[in-house]
């Protein structure tokens, strides 16, 4: 075989060096938006091989996703729900349930994980306040836990990206939803919402006040994009909420590179 073609091909399911530092960065982050991996993607091929092309980031985590394939981990691609800003993370699909999603919490932390899934899932809005869920501190499996212990932990689940805190609330973050989305579904099959757009698991959304179908907030957009008179895609009503504004990557790179060009400005200035 030539050379110049044994470099230009590479076997599906073949670990290099790059990805393997890929991996183990991404796992310390446990979730990155799209451009931070695309980031972190070229400082790997920095690191090990400056004189490789940068293979396309599909490609390169299709090519990881083999190799992982029989271990039932994947690094998978989702959505945050709030924004449509695209992520990525290493999550394991064979162990998705709270008793299992991580090795560094104890039973009773892990039980109180379990308590405010149930209010996120239950709730209409997709949150839990700090109050409801540290009223129920008394009911936790295993050691006794404290108020104040509970709140320790509740930060300690924002930090590992497990929960989000928006002004005393706390709804998951997007990489609970991509790791736990089968179990969730499969645990309160009653209470479970689905976008009607993306049938994918709904915390978060609008809801037509007629027919009650939910929509994620990305799917709000992209349905009504071209919609002068939004209508509900079940009933046809009208749709009663504002259409969100969402992650636009043509808008980012704008104000990324107008924010740059001022900096550049400014330092000339001075």
């Amino acid at each position: 075989v030539p050379s110049s073609m044994q470099c230009g091909t590479r076997r599906m399911g073949v670990m290099t060096d790059v990805h393997r530092r890929f991996l183990q960065l991404l796992m310390t982050h446990g979730v990155l938006e799209e451009q931070a991996v695309k980031r972190l993607q070229k400082h790997c091929y920095k690191v090990h091989d400056c004189n490789a092309t940068v293979e396309k980031l599909e490609d390169f985590i299709n090519n990881i996703n083999s190799v992982l394939e029989s271990l039932c981990i994947e690094v998978k691609k989702g959505v945050t729900e709030d924004d449509g800003r695209p992520i990525y993370a290493l999550v394991n699909l064979a162990t998705t349930s709270v008793s299992k999603m991580a090795s560094d919490f104890a039973e009773n932390e892990l039980d109180l994980f379990r308590k405010a899934l149930e209010l996120i899932i239950d709730s209409e809005s997709g949150f839990a306040s700090s109050t409801n869920i540290l009223n129920l501190v008394d009911q936790l499996k295993g050691k006794k836990m404290r108020k104040k212990e509970a709140e320790q932990v509740l930060q300690k689940f924002v930090q590992n990206k497990w929960l989000i805190e928006k002004e005393g609330e706390f709804t998951l973050h997007s990489r609970a939803i991509l790791e736990m989305e089968q179990y969730i579904r499969a645990t309160y099959p009653d209470s479970v919402k689905m976008c009607n757009i993306c049938h994918s698991l709904l915390i978060q959304g609008q809801s037509c006040e007629t027919c009650g179908i939910r929509m994620h907030l990305p799917c709000v957009a992209k349905y009504f994009r071209s919609s002068s008179e939004p209508r509900c895609p079940h009933c046809n009503d009208c749709w009663p909420h504002e259409i969100p504004e969402i992650f636009n990557p043509e808008k980012e790179r704008e104000a990324g590179t107008s924010s740059s060009n001022k900096k550049s400005l400014r330092s000339r200035q001075h």
